[in-house]
């Protein structure tokens, strides 16, 4: 997982699920969470309400699937798909 300390935001979390093509179910059971989890946040706008471990969980997901995540300078965030990993359903 990065460690660069900046929090993913829900923008993001839609952004990479879209890439990857995954659904909401998809990424709460490779991320070990519950639907509804996901769903609360990636409905928000404001920061997050989520704990720190399902955070982690998210973004250590996303980050395995080959997703990384974007923050610029100017407060700009992003998501790219760096490389499509294989994984196991």
């Amino acid at each position: 997982m990065s460690n660069d300390g900046r929090s993913i935001k829900s923008v993001q979390i839609r952004g990479a699920r879209a890439m990857l093509r995954w659904t909401a179910e998809d990424l709460a059971r490779r991320a070990d969470l519950g639907v509804a989890t996901i769903r609360r946040a990636e409905a928000t706008d404001g920061p997050l309400q989520m704990t720190v471990a399902n955070l982690a969980a998210v973004r250590r997901t996303l980050e395995g699937a080959g997703i990384e995540f974007i923050f610029k300078e100017d407060g700009a965030l992003g998501v790219c798909l760096r490389k499509r990993l294989p994984l196991a359903k």
